[in-house]
């Protein structure tokens, strides 16, 4: 049976998720078969297994660095919010209802079997699992029933690592105050205290950590600086969204803005475009930070409904619209390809029920319904007009997750010979599909369908991860640049999966540096 050590933090956004990924990058580089386990997630970057099933984002990216194929029963809750009150909840990978707080809280101790069966799966196949917790132990109001902090780590009898965030000030006090908040049997499985996030000189640093060690009679296991490594976050309170966000860098070649919306969801869509020399990547909420850029991305969202209302009130939408008759490209990628639509109703009150007219930049209607489409695609883009025209037939690989049925529409301003006439916005344009062939669904969904749709300079597609194949980015930038008559140089030519390779490494090399590695060793096998 696997022996296992638990990552906990003294609040959200600690850095839980690269400690627990760079600890299982050192077991696996240690000869070990490495697990992560985290038994509920709460985020809105989520992914689809090759068994046509969901699960949190992180823990993909943990299961990359374990060098293992990602499964399910490594997150086997995630819980996607939908508003402010409620989220969808999904177990075991398939969505089992929307639900209030309040109604989840009481629910969740049903879903303690669901979790041991997924960790007692993992215990026999793997020689270490590396558990991360969520938030912090210390919220006594949520501490009944817990499923997720020191009520797993009792269930999987897992010693606790604690990582405090000094970047945001007052460790020692996270720290202190987190095992004071404990009950005594949840102390005595804290093994071991993490510094995280630290800058400057650590001799400066020295008394506090001794100090702290005295205090709550539990060593420091390191002390980490603040790591600069390019990994898949979670959910919309990463860093990175708010690194980027604003004007565009004028030292680079092609602009793209990602609409920043309220509920913005699977924004890893474009880790590989923000990882181009040649590229500004930026995130978008105002008006006035839009500019002149050479694309707009809409992105992925949990409420396309809402979200859409949220561009029409912010004059967000009048902007694009605009940048489309003027001939800027318009990208959108699931939620973002069903605004560019017609219309979007829904009967089921799947998101918020009703109808509502859409931006009319594509000949499309989209239903809502309770079914969540969840299947890995293969396949390659269609025969693009326009800008993109450059990218026709390539190969591409990704994943379709949503909740609406998207169905081209035919009307006066369609003619059989397949163009599109959007009136004054772009004119005459031609139509064309992205082709996918669906595979590995687990819903007995396979063959070829049309996964998006384009009309003039006006693209939009269900597949997440569409940038990620090596030749499709490149192609992207350099038809953007070639709009303004720029060549784009030679990029480096490396892969996306060897690329995250050199981070995952990278991490477990900063890791090894910091922390205390034989006293992590120590702490795993001893246990609690």
């Amino acid at each position: 049976m696997a022996k296992a050590i638990m990552v906990q933090g003294t609040m959200s956004n600690v850095g839980k998720s690269l400690v627990t990924a760079g600890l299982c990058r050192i077991f696996m580089q240690d000869g070990f078969r490495t697990a992560p386990f985290k038994s509920q997630n709460m985020a809105l970057n989520s992914y689809i297994t090759k068994e046509g099933l969901e699960m949190g984002r992180a823990q993909v990216m943990q299961a990359e660095a374990a060098g293992i194929e990602p499964s399910v029963r490594m997150n086997p809750i995630l819980l996607k919010p939908t508003d402010d009150a409620g989220s969808q909840v999904i177990v075991n990978g398939r969505v089992h209802g929307t639900m209030p707080a309040r109604e989840y809280f009481s629910f969740k101790k049903q879903l303690v079997p669901v979790i041991e069966e997924a960790y007692a799966s993992l215990q026999k196949q793997f020689d270490i699992i590396v558990i991360e917790g969520a938030g912090s132990p210390a919220e006594i109001n949520l501490k009944q029933d817990d499923i997720v902090n020191m009520g797993m780590a009792k269930i999987a009898k897992a010693p606790v690592l604690l990582v405090g965030d000094i970047d945001r000030g007052g460790v020692f006090a996270q720290l202190a105050g987190t095992i004071l908040l404990l009950t005594e049997e949840e102390k005595r499985m804290v093994k071991g205290l993490v510094i995280n996030k630290f800058r400057g000189d650590k001799s400066i640093l020295d008394p506090g950590v001794e100090m702290i060690g005295n205090i709550t009679g539990i060593p420091v296991a390191g002390v980490v600086p603040y790591m600069q490594v390019d990994l898949e976050e979670e959910d919309s309170l990463a860093e990175r969204l708010s690194l980027r966000e604003g004007c565009a860098d004028p030292n680079r070649q092609v602009d793209i803005a990602v609409v920043k919306l309220p509920r913005i969801s699977n924004f890893t869509d474009f880790a590989v475009l923000e990882g181009m020399e040649q590229v500004s990547l930026r995130y978008v909420s105002k008006v006035s930070h839009l500019k002149q850029p050479d694309m707009i991305i809409l992105p992925g969202t949990k409420n396309t409904m809402g979200d859409l209302k949220w561009l029409r009130q912010s004059g967000m939408e009048a902007a694009i619209l605009k940048a489309a008759g003027e001939g800027c490209v318009i990208f959108g990628i699931c939620g973002g390809y069903q605004m560019l639509g017609e219309g979007l109703s829904d009967p089921d009150k799947a998101e918020e029920g009703g109808a509502l007219q859409g931006m009319g930049l594509l000949p499309l209607h989209t239903c809502f319904t309770t079914h969540k489409v969840r299947t890995r695609v293969t396949g390659k883009l269609g025969s693009l007009p326009g800008v993109l025209g450059p990218l026709s037939g390539m190969e591409l690989e990704g994943y379709e997750i949503h909740m609406g049925r998207t169905e081209w529409k035919p009307h006066k301003n369609h003619d059989r010979n397949g163009r599109y006439r959007s009136q004054e916005r772009v004119g005459t344009v031609a139509f064309a599909s992205l082709q996918v062939e669906a595979a590995g669904t687990g819903q007995g969904i396979a063959g070829q369908k049309a996964d998006g749709c384009c009309a003039g300079n006006v693209y939009g597609t269900y597949v997440h991860g569409i940038f990620d194949q090596d030749k499709i980015a490149g192609a992207l930038a350099g038809a953007l640049a070639a709009k303004k008559g720029i060549v784009l140089g030679e990029a480096p030519a490396i892969s996306r999966a060897a690329y995250k390779e050199t981070q995952y490494n990278r991490l477990a090399d900063t890791l090894r540096s910091y922390l205390d590695v034989e006293k992590i060793y120590q702490i795993l096998e001893e246990g609690i």
